[in-house]
């Protein structure tokens, strides 16, 4: 962990960090909670701009940047998806800001929760979400072509579908959050593999040897929270875990309960590595922990993770 990354100016707060994403330059997007949505540093952690102050009146939710330097930003409240530059001017939206799709309709959007693009297509993927149990894609002028997923337990099925991401060939991983599990699919919809073992997973990453990384949100608030064992239960999420590209696990990285220090984790919630494979780790502190705190305060939300060489 290096401590410090990323200095905010004077008087500034994330809030929250909802997620992180890398451009081609190895620039950092943090997507915030707080009143500067969008704050960019380069690799070092020195401040370059933010923008999204006049973009997003719902709640930020997720950003993705993909290969043409292109920021997505997912607006859960607003139902809305929005294709922006590198300097926030928005380009493409997906969805009609505030217009919410009828709880479990199936129709885009109802609190959708995340987007990812493929590099050899420019189609759109978006897990929708919250109010829905459902994957659409876009053809790459926001054309929705198909879509596929509802509520349930099946292969195929959805329990809160929180985040996506695509690999070399266009296959898509969907973190099925509250299945707690991950499901891969070709870009048609069929399921190819599905892999257990994940405690909420919420956060995803993969990186160009396919590595693919998972943060898994832990027990503190939520229904599992009342389950008597569960929150007193060691390596229950609070979590980051790596998976190689056939779902075996490399690695884990985090402490049995989440915490501020050195290797310990609060409330994961989105992910990025960048080309010297360090990992952004954004997460949401504030909702998960801090705001239940006596008095209330801001927890640390964002960490970069150097990667050990050697």
């Amino acid at each position: 962990m290096q401590e410090g990354w990323g200095e905010l100016p004077r008087g500034w707060e994330y809030v929250e960090v909802v997620g992180v994403a890398v451009d081609s330059r190895d620039d950092v997007y943090v997507f915030t909670r707080g009143k500067h949505p969008v704050i960019v540093f380069d690799r070092d952690g020195v401040f370059l701009r933010s923008w999204g102050e006049d973009i997003f009146g719902g709640r930020p939710h997720a950003i993705h940047i993909d290969v043409d330097d292109y920021v997505w930003c997912v607006d859960d409240r607003d139902h809305i998806v929005y294709k922006c530059t590198r300097e926030g001017r928005i380009v493409m939206a997906l969805g009609t800001k505030g217009e919410c799709a009828p709880r479990w309709s199936g129709k885009p959007f109802n609190l959708p929760t995340h987007v990812a693009v493929s590099k050899h297509t420019g189609r759109i993927f978006v897990s929708d979400g919250y109010g829905n149990a459902r994957i659409h894609r876009y053809a790459s002028d926001g054309t929705l072509e198909h879509s596929w997923g509802r509520p349930g337990v099946g292969p195929g099925e959805f329990a809160w579908p929180h985040n996506v991401v695509l690999d070399d060939a266009d296959n898509l991983y969907v973190a099925d959050r509250e299945n707690h599990r991950m499901q891969v699919f070709d870009e048609e919809g069929n399921v190819l593999a599905i892999w257990h073992d994940i405690y909420r997973p919420c956060a995803l990453a993969i990186d160009e040897d396919a590595t693919v990384f998972i943060g898994e949100l832990g027990a503190d608030v939520g229904l599992q929270a009342f389950s008597p064992g569960l929150t007193d239960c060691p390596c229950i999420g609070n979590r980051v875990s790596i998976y190689d590209p056939s779902g075996a696990l490399i690695c884990r990285a985090g402490e049995d309960v989440g915490g501020e220090g050195p290797g310990q984790f609060l409330a994961l919630h989105g992910l990025d590595v960048d080309s010297r494979g360090d990992l952004y780790v954004g997460e949401v502190s504030w909702t998960m922990r801090g705001m239940h705190l006596k008095p209330p305060r801001y927890l640390r939300s964002l960490q970069k993770l150097a990667r050990v060489q050697g």
